[in-house]
């Protein structure tokens, strides 16, 4: 079967060139590849959130991780009265 789509926002198109540039495939592939999931017919059934804070991944430095990692230390404790 063969469809043809008209109206791609811009957003969407750059999204489709961008997935096949990195994927190596044909905008064809990455067009199923996005209807595929989008309409949950893809093995992984996982729902993206957002993407609103992957500016954020890897920017910090080892001594700022560190400290970040030492403050919620306290989090990794198990209140055993909290469970029985």
């Amino acid at each position: 079967m063969q469809i043809t789509l008209r109206g791609l926002s811009p957003e969407l198109e750059k999204y489709l060139q961008q997935l096949a540039a990195e994927e190596n495939i044909s905008l064809n592939k990455a067009a199923l590849k996005v209807l595929a999931k989008g309409a949950g017919l893809t093995e992984s059934k996982k729902t993206i959130i957002g993407q609103d804070l992957d500016h954020l991944f890897g920017t910090w430095e080892d001594s700022e991780a560190e400290a970040f990692l030492e403050s919620i230390k306290s989090c990794d404790q198990i209140d055993e009265d909290f469970w029985t």
